[in-house]
């Protein structure tokens, strides 16, 4: 660990120790476009689904993240619709330990037979091969789909920054470069984001190590951290006390369930960080079985009592991508990410 990476660790461990207690939540983001998923090939994946049973007995799904937060929440959400449609149960699993390293390297040896299936998001899939945790990376998967994308992140600010607006940031981080603090987890999804920010911004900031979007909130309520991304879901209450500001979510477009809240492009910086989950499958898994899981999720997506469950939890309208455009939109997202691999491991 470097001498930098030292020093965001002992501000970590202090901000740590006075942090207090907060609402519990869960950060994150990926580069994300808004979309509902391209209209191609319905009739031949419906085709191919068609050639299998499966699932004939209950899956198991691996989720590389804690029970509770926003990965947990969309893999059980999505469990309970897959029910409703295949008459089979799937089994939640959650492994959270190495970032997430210990939940894909589970799925990645599994058997491919179709009952063991990665819930992630491309924190764990793309961002931890980017900061060097993993040696593997998307092509050691079949991808099913991208049933959801999270874009329920914003950027929040302490009322003790006195940053109330984006311009606000720009002008007190160009007039104080590298001494704003920046809450993230180390070497992880919000580690990068807050890299990617100042690349995208022109500005730089002190990124230390907060922990979770609970440890970020109350740092930030204290005012020991200037700006951290958190779900909207989680702070929103705070903007509304006008304990903290709400200053701007990550999007491409608005997302209307996030109220007036502007887009960075908005505010002058164009940089749009959204985060998809992932289904996927050890390599070589039958392809009648990807098939049949991308229809599934078709059908889930398509249900108004699901869109309702996301919009009421995390703000989050639906989004869906076939197997096609998933592993496209990862692959062009893997590699603008590797572009900050090296800032990455420095921070």
């Amino acid at each position: 660990m470097n001498v930098k990476k030292w020093g965001s660790v002992a501000v970590a461990l202090l901000l740590a120790a006075g942090s207090m207690t907060a609402c519990s939540g869960n950060t994150s983001s990926s580069n994300a476009a808004s979309s509902t998923g391209s209209k191609t090939d319905a009739a031949s994946q419906a085709a191919s689904a068609s050639t299998t049973d499966w699932p004939k007995k209950t899956v198991q799904v691996i989720v590389p993240a804690g029970a509770g937060g926003d990965t947990d929440f969309n893999a059980r959400t999505f469990a309970t619709y897959f029910k409703e449609i295949t008459g089979q149960t799937m089994v939640i699993t959650n492994q959270s330990g190495g970032g997430g390293s210990i939940a894909t390297s589970t799925v990645k040896d599994a058997a491919k037979d179709g009952y063991t299936v990665l819930f992630g998001h491309t924190g764990q899939m793309i961002v931890n091969e980017v900061a060097g945790l993993i040696n593997y990376n998307l092509d050691s998967f079949d991808i099913a789909c991208i049933p959801a994308v999270d874009k329920g992140t914003v950027l929040v600010a302490s009322k003790a920054s006195g940053i109330a607006s984006v311009a606000d940031l720009l002008k007190k981080a160009k007039e104080n470069p590298g001494k704003l603090l920046y809450g993230s987890e180390l070497g992880g999804y919000s580690n990068l984001q807050g890299v990617m920010l100042e690349d995208k911004a022109g500005i730089s900031f002190k990124i230390v190590d907060t922990g979770s979007a609970s440890d970020k909130v109350s740092n930030l309520l204290a005012g020991r951290i200037s700006l951290a991304a958190i779900t909207y879901g989680t702070v929103k209450d705070y903007q509304k006390t006008g304990q903290l500001n709400v200053i701007a979510q990550f999007n491409s477009e608005r997302n209307e369930n996030l109220s007036d809240i502007p887009t960075l492009k908005e505010g002058g910086i164009d940089f749009t960080m959204e985060k998809p989950y992932i289904i996927a499958f050890p390599k070589g898994t039958d392809p009648a079985i990807i098939s049949k899981m991308d229809s599934v999720a078709k059908q889930i997506t398509e249900n108004s009592d699901y869109a309702q469950a996301l919009k009421a939890s995390y703000n989050q309208p639906v989004s869906y991508y076939n197997s096609s455009d998933a592993v496209s939109l990862l692959k062009s997202t893997r590699d603008d990410f590797m572009n900050y691999k090296g800032k990455l491991n420095k921070s």
